[in-house]
């Protein structure tokens, strides 16, 4: 019975290490590439960040004078047609003004007063009046500008686009791989997803108008999008 016993065990491990060391071929048998794809578009918006700060000797007077001038700005943004859901208060701040000497009798600063500010984020959807908007907001008290970039609406719509293409750029390569190599591409095995991002700025354009005084540039961004593929490898069958 023993000798049964240690005899099917044995049978046991050769069947599990002939299955191992099938798995084993079967999974070296694959074809791993990448596909990539890429394409640029025009935006259809605009995005500006900028503030309003001032400086007083108290704190209150500061934040009020900051107040002011933003409702001012908002008020502009409003009647330049800019919807309440394209503008977003970004930040306040209220910082100490500290004196640039040192007091004698201590060693220390000495504050002087307080700076104020207030940081609004807003889009514009009509990009030839990007400059138009800005001439209005930089006359009723906005001193300060933070950036300007450009975007789409739907950016998931253009990824969306493009990673489909991506898929087909593996595809592609894949069969060349196969075809070089005398075997027959089989299943997808595996497919990684890999966001390449977007919305960078590729190539300018001009949007200034002889009406316009701060002539502003608008340019097609460039969506990236790449794939990870792995397809099995059928063997062609042996004659």
């Amino acid at each position: 019975m023993k000798a049964k016993h240690f005899l099917a065990a044995v049978m046991a491990m050769a069947v599990s290490a002939g299955v191992a060391r099938a798995d084993e071929t079967r999974i070296d048998r694959q074809i791993s590439v990448s596909g990539q794809a890429q394409i640029s578009v025009a935006p259809t918006l605009a995005t500006i960040v900028l503030g309003v700060s001032e400086e007083a000797e108290e704190a209150s007077l500061a934040m009020r004078a900051v107040s002011t001038k933003m409702v001012e700005v908002i008020d502009a943004l409003r009647a330049a047609g800019i919807a309440a859901e394209d503008m977003q208060t970004q930040q306040v701040s209220l910082n100490p003004v500290w004196s640039q000497s040192r007091n004698y009798e201590d060693g220390r600063s000495r504050i002087t007063g307080f700076a104020a500010s207030n940081t609004l984020s807003l889009r514009i959807r009509d990009l030839d009046r990007v400059g138009e908007v800005l001439d209005q907001v930089l006359k009723v008290g906005a001193n300060e500008f933070r950036g300007l970039s450009f975007g789409v609406d739907n950016p998931s719509e253009v990824q969306d686009q493009i990673r489909g293409a991506a898929v087909k750029d593996a595809r592609r390569k894949a069969e060349q791989l196969a075809e070089a190599a005398g075997v027959v591409l089989g299943p997808v095995r595996v497919i990684s997803d890999r966001d390449g991002g977007g919305g960078y700025p590729k190539m300018a354009m001009e949007m200034a108008r002889a009406d316009v005084a701060m002539p502003i540039e608008a340019g097609e961004l460039s969506f990236s999008h790449s794939v990870s593929v792995v397809y099995d490898i059928v063997l062609p069958d042996a004659d």
